[in-house]
């Protein structure tokens, strides 16, 4: 979106047309939408602008839920923005450390500043393209006490301020389809000047999951979050907003409800034991934050090899932290053998997992050459050190 699209937009003509429009259908004919709105004397900057936007509100509803439907959005803003409930999460730290004026760097399209204005903190959100800062000052226009700024983070007078909250650009500028940024000295504002910050006052960092962990500072509490089996985040934070003792977290929201697996630190991991009966994937925060050993201990489950992160047990596990597979067969791992036991078995559908071996899972399946009906999952990794194909079910 550019500013000219932006003018269009904020019109009285440009509001009122995007939200007489119908729900946004993927299947439906965009020629037509776009031929009955130019026909109707609408122009075609216009016309483009609105039905993106209404796109855009249609996807953020897995973020936001009802509020995407009087938000607006970039592609890039919408990608980086945080989903909702996480958001309230990060407000409800600041809050609950009793910290009143917050300073969000980075807002973004204002998802967080939204969160931190609903629990009545004072807030200020920073924004460095112009663009998406407009589009935030729209988004956050219903709460009193959140402002936008248009600026640099490095720019910006923090004299006053309880607390910070960045949300550094992990991806390349614009407000389109952008590419990942790999480097941190590459995000905007850097994470050495996010981390500046941190010594000097209470302050939040969002990253990416995937962050390198060396470059973990070793005060902060670092908070991985899924959402429905996916790792979404990676929370650093401290001061005030760090909860004492706590320096790894791994944080699962699932089906409408949360869990949390804390620790002091890296957990050990469990004991090696024999493959039982069922085999246990962990979350993916869990893995990053490299509470394994912990989840075992706690379940009564170990280790299927040294390295490896699945879990063994010879009963079902009730945990929000793992996901089960019943297993039905094993053999070492040699294509061929499994090919002809997939055939015999009359399975032409198969997931594929693999942990500690090195395969192509794509490949891989298309050189087994499926047919049949029937589904499995393969799971393929090392059990007590040895590359092992296991035939399994999911369950739960």
């Amino acid at each position: 979106m550019d500013k000219a699209d932006l003018v269009e937009l904020l019109s009285t003509d440009g509001l009122r047309l995007l939200d007489s429009l119908p729900a946004y259908d993927a299947a439906g004919d965009a020629l037509a939408s776009v031929a009955r709105l130019r026909a109707a004397g609408h122009s075609p900057r216009l016309v483009a602008t609105v039905l993106t936007q209404s796109r855009l509100r249609a996807r953020a509803t897995a973020k936001f839920g009802e509020f995407a439907s009087r938000m607006l959005f970039t592609e890039a803003g919408l990608e980086q923005a945080t989903r909702l409930p996480i958001a309230a999460l990060h407000a409800r730290r600041f809050r609950d450390a009793g910290l009143r004026r917050i300073v969000d760097l980075g807002s973004g399209l204002g998802g967080d500043a939204m969160a931190m204005a609903a629990l009545d903190l004072d807030v200020r959100a920073v924004e460095s393209d112009e663009v998406t800062a407009v589009l935030a000052s729209y988004n956050l226009a219903p709460f009193t006490n959140a402002t936008v700024q248009h600026g640099r983070a490095e720019d910006v007078d923090l004299s006053g301020v309880d607390g910070v909250y960045l949300d550094p650009a992990r991806r390349t500028g614009g407000h389109g389809q952008t590419t990942r940024l790999i480097d941190p000295d590459a995000y905007s504002p850097s994470l050495d000047f996010a981390f500046g910050h941190a010594r000097k006052r209470p302050t939040g960092i969002k990253l990416g999951p995937g962050l390198d962990r060396d470059l973990i500072p070793a005060e902060a509490e670092a908070q991985w979050v899924s959402v429905d089996g996916q790792l979404v985040e990676m929370g650093l934070w401290f001061g005030a907003v760090a909860r004492p003792d706590v320096r790894r977290a791994a944080l699962v929201l699932a089906n409408g409800a949360a869990a949390e697996l804390v620790g002091a630190a890296d957990s050990e991991d469990a004991d090696v034991r024999p493959l039982g009966e069922y085999l246990f994937e962990p979350d993916g925060a869990v893995i990053r934050a490299r509470l394994i050993g912990d989840l075992a201990r706690r379940t009564g489950a170990g280790m299927v090899s040294d390295g490896i992160a699945w879990l063994t047990a010879d009963e079902p596990l009730a945990t929000p932290f793992a996901r089960g597979f019943r297993v039905r067969e094993t053999l070492p791992f040699d294509e061929s053998k499994l090919r002809r036991l997939l055939r015999d078995r009359g399975i032409g559908t198969l997931e594929i997992k693999k942990r500690g071996i090195d395969i192509d899972p794509a490949t891989l399946r298309r050189r087994l050459a499926l047919k049949g009906s029937a589904g499995a999952t393969l799971i393929a990794t090392r059990v007590a050190g040895r590359h092992t194909a296991i035939l399994a079910d999911r369950v739960g």
